[in-house]
């Protein structure tokens, strides 16, 4: 059986900071592992941005500007692994069908 023809969330966005999808039903396929690629090394990142935060905020002595360039790395991260949770959701869904 072939697998259907699923649009799939990229991990990155695309002109105009608008969500890219791939087209297609091959998971072995150098696009799929180039996005699995990628959403790994965001969800490696955004584990190592946490403990970063945790550290931090446990110093008191964490001045303004280092706190704002957390609070940033932060949401670029929580955009990121948001993009992905929402991808893979959307492939589970596929599959059930």
């Amino acid at each position: 059986m072939t697998a259907p023809n699923v649009l799939r969330l990229l991990p990155w966005q695309g002109p105009e900071g608008k969500p890219c999808y791939l087209s297609t039903g091959d998971r072995d396929g150098y696009m799929s592992r180039l996005a699995d690629n990628i959403e790994s090394v965001q969800l490696g990142s955004a584990a190592e941005l946490l403990e970063r935060a945790c550290e931090t905020l446990d110093t008191r002595d964490a001045d303004l500007a280092e706190m704002r360039q957390l609070a940033h790395a932060l949401a670029g991260s929580l955009r990121d692994v948001l993009r992905v949770a929402a991808s893979r959701g959307g492939l589970l869904a596929a599959r059930e069908t």
